[in-house]
């Protein structure tokens, strides 16, 4: 567990590739928000968290699949990260940001592509 990482890893550093290729500014790992989100657009009100499949349980994928040893504790530990990033989501609902999660088996350009036109409509629906 200890070499699992959760900064800059391969998806969260394409998505924040493609949002600044996309024209959008963002800080990262925004430590004064609910949950310490990958990718705040403070200008947009948005978040962006990029979710790996195996430990937030991403529920009809193939990497979300428990493994056949240590089912327990793995099962416990992806039922408390659920539980955790809906409460965090919430609470950042609350404070008024919009949240926006993208799943690491889909980090492809034309789904990214979706989240960007989400984030721009987003600003739009704002002003």
């Amino acid at each position: 567990m200890a070499a699992v990482r959760h900064y800059d890893t391969g998806p969260k550093l394409l998505v924040r590739s493609f949002l600044h290729r996309a024209g959008l500014r963002f800080r990262v790992h925004g430590r004064d928000l609910p949950g310490v989100p990958d990718i705040v657009l403070t200008r947009h009100r948005a978040v962006v968290r990029v979710h790996g499949c195996f430990w937030h349980g991403h529920s009809g994928c193939r990497r979300g699949r428990l493994p056949a040893s240590n089912r327990m504790f793995c099962s416990q530990k992806v039922e408390r990260n659920r539980a955790r990033d809906n409460r965090t989501a919430r609470r950042l609902r609350t404070i008024g940001g919009c949240v926006f999660t993208v799943w690491q088996c889909r980090v492809q350009p034309q789904r990214l592509a979706t989240v960007s036109r989400q984030l721009h409509g987003h600003t739009l629906a704002t002003k």
